[in-house]
């Protein structure tokens, strides 16, 4: 299924395998998005638009936790930092945040952290801050002075932008009062909507005055970005930014209790902190401080596109960490998306790699929140008929909640007369093959199998994407060309193109300039990770994080393509240790043997192996854990800490954990209660914790 039509369908419609899929062309877009953002200052598609991809990313995966990916956008931050500037490594990540659209959102966001930290009566107390449109920055102090600052980045890395903060007027070049040794202070840097006026207005005058090197920007957060991001930091000083402090990174000291203190520390130390800013003493007045935001946002002399809302309580914040990339305490409502009508002129139908047919619609174009449409998503034959969506027919788009713009209904007094029922395809558009539809799915699937070759063109098309092997210089429409001359039938056929430069060279429109970067791009990418060399293969059901978790645990190519091969055999040790992997569920594991029950399959893997180098991958945890690389099972009530705690522990110093018990597992922690995953490992002379004997070796004790 492409790309576009995996996004056309409602989450609680799609399968396991189709989620897997659309996780993959998530990533992809939304890692798009994040370098026009973050590193170019020109973002392509509007928040709102970006909010609703990363919102249908989340609700994917909420749905299916078993798939989410390696490189998740809820597990990535940003972009990498941009050539011209030294990095800024922060001491501690600089995390996105999980968004919310709706009071169940955020009442859902707060019952997961009462189950993380297994509460009950206790009152969840949160800080609510305007969500300030911005730049994110990381100013470092030592000995209460300022010594460097940077951009976010990809979250771990950033941009070392210290000379063009010094610029700031309201950056404190010492912190007043008592501090640690050594801070980090996490803020926002923007710009005002009247400053953004009148500088855009003159940056227009400028270029319309033919000056070279001037640029007029989109909104007040680019104008922000791309003035604290420029080389010199004189034109820095020239532009009207402002910068609110909000968060704090890496510290030799706790220097307060509460979000409340740390606020108030902050003011103390010089920062400038939004006076809007509000301590909610219950998590039901989030609501209404929504509502009040809301009404105040277009008053505002900033751009806001949504509230902050924050524990206050540090120690909760430390025990509840992080997921992927973004914090478990922490998370952003977004204000509503708009929405639109205009009219439906055609269905196309578009299939994908997986053989799924998947209708879109076509429509005059329209603006929506900014971003001018044509396309928006069908979801599926059910939802048309649902809908009662016929061409001709007047119908309201809306772009929250999905990652292009989403029919949400029709306006039926202005239906045409001779409009009448979409008839979907019984065959394939593409080979002409028999589509069908499976008993209790919704999906119809074209049945050409390699034949058809929309699907062979997709699963190449996948596998050199950024997150597969990511070879520059073979986009679709390459793909296409290379495939229709028959010089690309598999994946290992592209690491036999450097061999036809010449012929590659003499094709229309290339050129040898074009070849030779290719032929570059692709000797490039002869070494590659397993990881990534597994999902790239495009089974179904693999997305990046399933890939990572069978590199991790199986560690080379050998030893998962001779394990794989075991586990075709139902009760085999192999079969069981597949489906005891967290995270591989048993409609995973049955795909994976069905692939390699395959000949063909095989032997496009061995084609495409003895092409490339596959490395080994291995766990990332502390030199000094003693459960790097080992299987751990949680059994039983833990008293100190719920299993979710305790597994996201276990994980962070470098543990597989897995759900069931085996001859392989390593450490079974057993907590009160425990049953027959105890009575297992006595029985297998595994080695067994008590929650205290897992702590002390945690370090926790």
């Amino acid at each position: 299924m492409n790309d576009a039509a995996l996004r056309s369908r409602p989450v609680e419609a799609l399968t396991e395998e189709e989620a897997a899929e659309e996780l993959a062309a998530l990533a992809a877009e939304i890692a798009h998005h994040d370098r026009a953002y973050h590193e170019r200052d020109a973002p392509e598609i509007t928040d709102a638009e970006y909010d609703a991809l990363v919102r249908r990313n989340r609700a994917i995966e909420a749905r299916f936790p078993e798939l989410i990916r390696e490189d998740s956008p809820s597990r990535r931050v940003g972009a990498p930092a941009a050539e011209g500037f030294a990095p800024f490594r922060h001491g501690v990540p600089m995390l996105s945040l999980d968004n919310v659209f709706d009071a169940a959102g955020f009442a859902e966001f707060c019952a997961r952290i009462r189950r993380f930290l297994g509460l009950r009566e206790e009152v969840l107390r949160f800080v609510g801050e305007p969500k300030i449109d911005g730049l994110s920055v990381n100013l470092l102090y030592e000995e209460g002075r300022f010594v460097r600052g940077g951009t976010r980045g990809d979250g771990l890395v950033g941009e070392d932008v210290t000379q063009n903060l010094l610029t700031l007027r309201g950056l404190p070049q010492r912190l007043g009062g008592r501090a640690p040794a050594r801070i980090e202070i996490r803020g926002e840097v923007f710009m005002e909507k009247a400053d953004f006026l009148a500088f855009n207005a003159e940056q227009a005058r400028r270029l319309e005055a033919g000056e070279r090197g001037v640029r007029v920007f989109a909104n007040p957060r680019n104008a922000a970005a791309g003035s604290l991001r420029q080389l010199d930091p004189r034109v820095t000083a020239q532009r009207p930014l402002k910068l609110f402090a909000y968060a704090m990174g890496a510290a030799s000291e706790q220097p307060a209790a509460t979000h409340e203190e740390w606020l108030e520390r902050l003011r103390g130390w010089g920062f400038a902190v939004n006076p809007l800013s509000r301590v909610l003493e219950t998590e039901q007045e989030a609501a209404a401080f929504q509502a009040e935001m809301a009404e105040r946002r277009a008053a505002l002399p900033y751009d806001i596109d949504g509230v902050v809302y924050k524990l206050d309580r540090l120690d909760w914040q430390a025990r509840l960490g992080f997921v992927g990339r973004a914090p478990r305490w922490a998370v952003a409502w977004k204000f509503p998306a708009e929405q639109a009508t205009t009219r439906l002129l055609r269905i196309e139908i578009q299939v994908g790699r997986t053989g799924a047919l998947t209708p879109r619609a076509v429509m005059e174009p329209v603006n929506v929140g900014g971003v001018v449409v044509q396309h928006a998503t069908l979801h599926n034959e059910d939802e048309i008929a649902r809908k009662d969506i016929r061409v001709g027919d007047t119908v309201v788009l809306q772009r929250a909640g999905d990652v292009i713009p989403q029919i949400v209904g029709v306006v039926r007094e202005k239906r045409p007369p001779d409009a009448v029922p979409f008839a979907f395809p019984e065959t394939c558009p593409a080979c002409g093959s028999h589509a069908v539809r499976p008993p209790g799915e919704v999906v119809r699937r074209c049945t050409g199998g390699l034949t058809c070759p929309a699907q062979a063109v997709e699963r190449l098309i996948h596998f050199v994407s950024r997150r597969a092997m990511d070879i520059e210089g073979l986009g679709a429409e390459r793909i296409q060309l290379l495939h229709d001359l028959g010089w690309l039938r598999a994946p290992a056929d592209i690491f036999r193109l450097p061999a036809r430069e010449a012929e590659l060279a003499a094709l229309e429109g290339w050129g040898t300039l074009s070849a030779r970067n290719l032929v570059r791009a692709i000797e490039a990418r002869r070494q590659v990770p397993l990881d990534r060399f597994i999902f790239a293969l495009g089974i179904r059901r693999i997305g990046e994080a399933n890939a990572r978790l069978l590199a991790r645990h199986y560690h080379t190519l050998e030893e998962w393509r001779e394990r794989m091969l075991a586990a075709r055999v139902i009760g085999s040790e192999a079969r069981e240790e597949l489906g005891s992997i967290q995270g591989i569920g048993p409609a995973i594991a049955q795909e994976l043997v069905e692939f390699f029950a395959e000949p063909r399959n095989l032997a496009a893997l061995d084609a495409l192996a003895r092409e490339v180098r596959v490395l080994p991958v291995d766990s990332a945890a502390p030199a000094d854990s003693p459960f790097a690389g080992r299987s751990i099972v949680f059994t039983g009530t833990l008293e100190t800490m719920t299993r979710p705690e305790a597994e996201a522990l276990a994980e962070r110093l470098g543990a597989k954990v897995t759900k069931s018990v085996s001859r392989k597992t390593d450490f079974v922690v057993i907590g009160a209660d425990a049953g027959s995953k105890a009575a297992k490992a006595a029985e297998l002379g595994l080695r067994t914790l008590t929650e205290a004997e897992w702590r002390e070796m945690a370090g926790l004790a």
